[in-house]
């Protein structure tokens, strides 16, 4: 493949000098492309698209300053760089670390317990997950608005400490209460892991994705958040209208219906216990 294109690149071009390209020029090309592309993905509806329009403009001044040889501009553009890129980082810092975080999820080395130690997770119960569904058509019926938050395999544990400890079964009925008006445990957002209920009136990251529609409160755009930074099952009940929305990956997913909710929590139940095969460092390959 390589030898067809260095002869077609030969006939076509006659006698201008291209450097060889080898398989792993085509690789490297390859990662950068990916690279770029997840990079734009994650800038495009963030602050940081601002910070590249900026830097876009900037570079389009400095290189008319270069064309018109303005010594004094380009002298001050090379010795504010250094501050310049301190100063985007300091502001950007949310923006960045989420985007470390989204690295991590994609983590290379899942199938080595060193580095997977959330996959351990608990899976909840085919009764969690109908609680779960009823309460919240429930609570949707009298516009109670609720947020409740399904672990996965990311631990949770920061946002938990954001509230108050509850440590209870998962019923209908003790979620209902939770998010009833006027009680103390009502506002902020419930986390539940496996089949119990760890936390209540948590307190989860606003997205700051600009896509949002305007008409989206704060619960819609804190459930939007929190898929951002981790993967999650979120659902919203809206006080205004009584609709049950689903937030995971980012994504948000508004009106649904009962069936697509309980096959939403169908899905990652059974994701979480898909047989893999794992390599401890102290008994090499085995079936978990």
């Amino acid at each position: 493949m390589i030898d067809w294109m260095k002869n077609f690149i030969d006939n076509y071009t006659g006698d201008m000098y291209f450097p060889a390209i080898e398989v792993k020029d085509v690789i490297e090309i390859l990662i950068i492309t990916v690279i770029l592309y997840e990079i734009m993905l994650w800038i495009k509806n963030t602050k940081a698209w601002m910070l590249l329009r900026g830097i876009i403009m900037l570079g389009a001044f400095i290189l008319l300053a270069w064309i018109f040889q303005m010594h004094t501009i380009l002298y001050l553009a090379a010795q504010s760089i250094n501050v310049l890129a301190i100063a985007a980082i300091v502001v950007f810092q949310p923006e960045l670390r989420r985007a470390l975080e989204k690295l991590g999820e994609k983590n290379l080395f899942s199938n080595i317990n060193l580095f997977d130690k959330n996959k351990d997770n608990e899976r909840f119960s085919d009764m969690t997950a109908d609680s779960i569904v009823s309460a919240c058509y429930s609570m949707g019926n009298v516009c109670t608005g609720a947020l409740i938050v399904v672990e996965q395999a990311i631990r949770l544990n920061e946002y938990e400490m954001t509230g108050i400890e509850l440590d209870c079964k998962v019923s209908s009925q003790v979620l209902i209460n939770i998010f009833e008006h006027n009680t103390p445990l009502h506002d902020g957002a419930v986390i539940i892991r496996g089949d119990r209920i760890t936390s209540a009136t948590c307190y989860l990251p606003l997205s700051d994705n600009m896509s949002i529609s305007k008409d989206l409160g704060t619960r819609h755009r804190a459930a939007l958040g929190m898929s951002e930074v981790c993967d999650a099952l979120v659902i919203v009940v809206s006080e205004e209208t009584g609709q049950v929305s689903v937030a995971m990956g980012g994504g948000l997913t508004r009106g649904i219906k009962r069936e697509e909710l309980r096959e939403k929590l169908s899905q990652i139940q059974y994701r979480n216990t898909e047989p893999k095969k794992r390599f401890s460092i102290r008994k090499g390959w085995r079936r978990k």
